[in-house]
């Protein structure tokens, strides 16, 4: 009888229901496990694991495998359950409520829930609405407006609606028209303000305004609202509508001014860098309540114009238009983009989580799998730059050499142009497009400390930093492919190891991509010693996929689309800035956010009465990661010189120069399908292609030749990097190249 019972258990069990491929992804990620920890578990190859998840032809486990593997999945399901939708109800807007317009108001659609786990799947971005007009200032506004349409959701709102508690979207610019104070939110509704005060603005943001953003992760924190106040709210508000000198160089107004004092008597904080262009104001969390506003000052330059072009000079619809659409595909701005590219790291990756329940039940916060932690690292010392604590038992003006020191940087490289090259008559340089977003695609970095090993065999898994002799690898004869070398012109060629170009004379320090591409080309290397990190894994995938989607949904607004023919690619991308000025604005910001959050990675001091060999406030943050920044700028200047390489090899064409993602080419014609080798509308395999997506390459501009030659001899610059100005061919701030 028991072995009829257990036929029968069997039978049941190799029936366990499971949940949706896209849901047993979900639950993995959120407790931090990896395909081949399933995969161990359940004694399946990886692949399996893999095919069990795949939501376009899911495979389902069989036999004992379905059982556990059901068990896990219920399990992890009571850990982290899905997110509840909000449900919107699609009610109508209040009966005093108008449209801002006659017309019919371009709306985005709802966007689809960030899944609940540490690393998302980026959410469809929605299309960008139209900036909605002003209302008419002969008519009082009422509480609130709306347009007929309905009003967009932020990016992460769950599935099915707009989270009730952020229905009036992250953000809001504040004016005043008539003696009215009005909130301009995205969407083109606007709000009342009735606050008359800082703190009563503050006060009104959390309690009425219903704005704010949706977390981005299941143990992140949502995103606080951001008010951007106008010049003419300022004058309401008391405060300046310009920053005098000092006030500018100190980047806040004074401790005492009025309105610090009227926030100090409501109980309100400021954080250590004050009340400048990016001010956040709050009180100490209770439990898992936040109270905290951000401001955003266009006139303090909060929105630094190399990122933000001329949007501190746009109406407020325009400019709530601009904001909003960046802060659903990126986040809300918490500060530069470079500041906002840091932070999109960290919502991605909470540092911590709720730990399993206690013996009284109780939850502890724990270090939450896959994130940096809450805590900061010590770097290498080659890893840390000048002035680091590490470096101050050195002389004072010792100047670190490539044996002491990674350098790892993007590419600023020229050459002088060949008499074969001087006979052509254009010079064209192509751009790779989110190169260092594409870098970190895929990239499997350190998440812990370092450890100092000795005489390492290299593993080009293992993320960390090298010393080692490159100077062997010979780029006159390299491999291109299994089994397949090719002979090239090295002197023709940037060496791939180092950013001025120039072949390595020794022993130096590089990160995990470049000696593994020294491997790839087929020579051996053998380290003398390393700084590896045990501790990895793909901590970017989820910023990269963030910022790609943001980048494509808006150029895909402006008519470049992902899918073009090369030369309907070009076609597109000539003049899309002026096709909505607007849009364009927002994929500058993407781009500088990308750059500017690699960059904070490693940031440097800021004055502060810093002196070398005392730590700087930049250290304390767990995201300043210099090793993370040198794997993401190595492997995309090894990305490049693996297109260039070859490029060289099917073509026998060299570049002329190369700066960080920009080559120039000599070629006959002024457009690149002049001289990028396409085959029945096919690039040649490992080069470079036309197209939007990031690590694809669009045209960056064309000159002449004699252009060229004559900026040269006019600055004696035989080695003037061209692929500087060959955007418009505008000469300034020369380099002669030694």
């Amino acid at each position: 009888m028991s072995e009829m019972f257990d036929a029968v258990d069997a039978l049941v069990a190799s029936r366990s229901p499971l949940p949706p491929a896209e849901e047993r992804k979900r639950l993995r990620v959120a407790h931090g496990l990896t395909l081949d920890d399933v995969a161990g578990a359940l004694e399946v190859r990886r692949a399996t694991v893999s095919d069990w998840e795949s939501p376009k032809k899911p495979t389902e486990p069989r036999g004992p495998q379905r059982e556990a593997y059901a068990r896990l999945l219920k399990q992890l399901a009571e850990l982290y359950p899905a997110p509840v939708p909000a449900t919107f109800t699609g009610a109508p807007a209040p009966a005093e409520a108008r449209p801002l317009s006659t017309g019919p108001a371009s709306e985005a659609a709802a966007m689809t829930a960030i899944e609940n786990t540490q690393t998302p799947v980026p959410a469809p971005v929605a299309a960008a609405p139209a900036a909605a007009s002003r209302p008419a200032s002969t008519t009082r506004p009422s509480t609130s407006r709306r347009p007929g349409a309905r009003k967009a959701a932020p990016a992460g709102t769950p599935a099915g609606g707009i989270d009730p508690r952020f229905e009036n979207g992250p953000l809001a610019v504040v004016d005043v028209e008539d003696g009215q104070v009005l909130a301009y939110c995205t969407g083109g509704l606007v709000l009342d303000v009735p606050a008359k005060s800082v703190p009563a603005l503050v006060d009104w943001t959390l309690r009425e305004a219903k704005l704010g953003q949706p977390k981005f992760a299941g143990p992140g924190k949502d995103g606080d609202p951001l008010i951007v106040l106008t010049e003419a709210a300022l004058e309401r508000y008391g405060l300046p509508v310009t920053l005098m000198e000092e006030e500018r160089l100190a980047g806040r107004i004074p401790e005492g001014h009025k309105v610090i004092k009227q926030l100090v008597r409501a109980e309100w904080k400021l954080t250590k860098r004050g009340f400048g262009p990016w001010a956040r104001i709050y009180r100490p969390a209770t439990g898992s309540e936040r109270a905290c506003v951000q401001l955003c000052i266009p006139s303090w330059n909060a929105l630094d114009t190399r990122h933000w072009g001329e949007a501190a000079q746009l109406p407020p619809a325009e400019l709530a238009r601009v904001l909003g659409v960046y802060a659903s595909r990126v986040m809300t701005p918490r500060g530069s983009t470079a500041v906002t590219g840091l932070e999109l790291m960290t919502a991605l990756h909470p540092p911590t989580r709720a730990s399993e329940p206690d013996a009284d039940g109780k939850r502890h916060s724990e270090h939450n799998p896959g994130s940096l932690g809450k805590d900061p690292v010590d770097c290498a010392p080659c890893e840390a730059p000048d002035g680091h604590p590490l470096l101050k038992d050195l002389p004072r003006f010792h100047v670190r050499g490539p044996g002491e020191k990674l350098f790892e940087e993007a590419y600023d490289w020229a050459r002088p142009m060949t008499d074969a090259e001087c006979t052509l008559r254009h010079l064209v340089g192509i751009d790779v497009n989110m190169a260092f977003a594409a870098g970190a695609n895929g990239l499997t970095v350190g998440i812990g400390a370092p450890t100092h090993v000795k005489a390492p065999v290299f593993d080009p898994k293992l993320p960390g930093s090298w010393l080692v002799d490159l100077s062997h690898v010979d780029l006159s004869r390299v491999k291109v492919g299994k089994d397949k070398w090719a002979d090239l012109d090295a002197s023709l060629l940037p060496s791939p190891f180092t950013p001025k170009g120039e072949r390595p004379e020794g022993p130096a320090w590089y990160a995990t991509p470049t000696v593994a591409y020294a491997v790839e080309l087929g020579y051996d290397v053998t380290p003398i010693e390393a700084y590896v990190r045990y501790e990895s894994g793909r901590y970017l995938d989820g910023w990269y996929n963030r910022l790609r989607d943001a980048f494509l949904a808006t150029m895909a607004d402006l008519g470049v689309d992902a899918d073009l023919s090369p030369a309907d690619f070009l076609a597109a991308m000539d003049g899309y800035r002026g096709r909505d000025p607007e849009l364009a604005i927002v994929v500058s910001a993407v781009k500088a956010t990308v750059k500017g959050g690699l960059g904070k990675l490693r940031e440097r001091p800021r004055g502060e009465g810093w002196r070398p060999g005392e730590p700087w406030r930049a250290l304390s943050r767990p995201t300043w990661r210099p090793d993370i920044r040198a794997a993401v700028i190595s492997r995309t200047r090894i990305n490049l010189h693996r297109k260039i390489v070859k490029h060289a090899a099917f073509t026998g064409q060299y570049p002329i120069a190369v700066l960080s993602d920009c080559v120039v080419y000599a070629a006959n014609g002024a457009s690149p399908l002049d001289f990028l080798p396409y085959k029945d509308g096919k690039p040649l395999p490992g080069g470079f292609k036309l197209g939007i997506n990031p690590g694809l390459v669009k045209h960056e501009g064309t000159q002449e030749v004699l252009w060229g030659e004559e900026v040269r001899e006019r600055f004696n610059a035989p080695q003037l990097n061209l692929a500087r100005y060959i955007k418009d061919g505008t000469v300034t701030d020369v380099d002669n190249g030694e």
